[in-house]
């Protein structure tokens, strides 16, 4: 470690650092806004590496329940990467979150250290985005509302189901500052999709539905009030969605490996999580 690296210390992320973990971002052409960190820090944990003032990196965590965290927005400055700063953090993370199972979605250059502490490749997820065309008509039946502030436990209950998870506080957080579609049948909330400010435009996720079909048009119901607009969703690739959203003009402009260390979370078929919200969220 050289004298530059023993100056650098580790503490706990915290508002006053925001601004500085925005610009740790854009120097990796991340498309995080300042809300996009704020909201992350809301609903969550994280540590920095910092010195005389300047982040120089960040490993966030969201705690689900006594028994699930996933982790995400794990960045190190290049000029401080070598001498273990990314295993102090990374160690940081682990430490916080000992006794959980941890999820993560790795890019290939990630995988490495990953693997090496224990976690396990279970899936991948697709990032697709676009400017989006005008998607034709669409069928708006009148079982897809947007969701009244009474549906929060039925939509919180049915993301649980979908992802295994009780995420009580991400999924109320979301709410909040999106807007969702509600799909109800017999008087029952089947399925639901959040649209929400994200990065360069907007993001559709979560999504949650009983099979393929219902949440096309969950997807559908937001995506006609975002013509001309930038918009990213992120799907599983086992989930058939991809030849659909290509045809509606996405582009896939990445992928990430689904990894986990210990066990993952089981859903309660047949409700399931076609996007989700955020690859670090899940």
């Amino acid at each position: 470690m050289s004298n530059d690296d023993r100056d650098i210390s580790l503490v706990k992320l915290e508002s006053r650092h925001l601004e500085g973990a925005l610009k740790l971002s854009q120097e990796f052409s991340w498309p995080y806004r300042l809300e996009d960190w704020a909201f992350a820090l809301q609903v969550g944990e994280g540590v920095v590496l910092e010195r005389d003032g300047d982040v120089l990196g960040t490993a966030l965590w969201w705690c689900y329940g006594d028994h699930y965290a996933t982790a995400g927005m794990i960045i190190v400055t290049a000029k401080a990467q070598g001498g273990g700063n990314g295993s102090r953090l990374f160690n940081a993370l682990l430490d916080a979150t000992k006794g959980r199972n941890v999820l993560l979605n790795s890019t290939e250059q990630g995988m490495p250290l990953y693997l090496r502490r224990g976690f396990e490749p279970w899936g991948r997820v697709l990032q697709y985005q676009g400017h989006l065309a005008d998607p034709g008509k669409i069928d708006q039946s009148d079982d897809i509302c947007p969701a009244a502030p009474s549906d929060l436990a039925s939509i919180e209950a049915l993301d649980e189901r979908a992802i295994g998870m009780p995420r009580k506080q991400l999924i109320s957080a979301l709410l909040q500052v999106g807007e969702t579609a509600v799909l109800v049948r017999d008087a029952q909330i089947t399925g639901f999709a959040i649209r929400r400010r994200f990065g360069r435009g907007y993001v559709v996720g979560p999504v949650v539905a009983d099979n393929i079909d219902d949440a096309k048009r969950l997807i559908e119901a937001h995506l006609v009030n975002l013509v001309g607009q930038f918009v990213r969703i992120d799907v599983y690739s086992d989930d058939g969605l991809s030849e659909w959203l290509e045809g509606l003009g996405f582009k896939l402009v990445g992928d990430a490996v689904s990894m986990v260390l210990g066990t993952r979370p089981t859903a309660v078929a047949p409700t399931h999580m076609y996007a989700v919200s955020n690859q670090s969220f899940s």
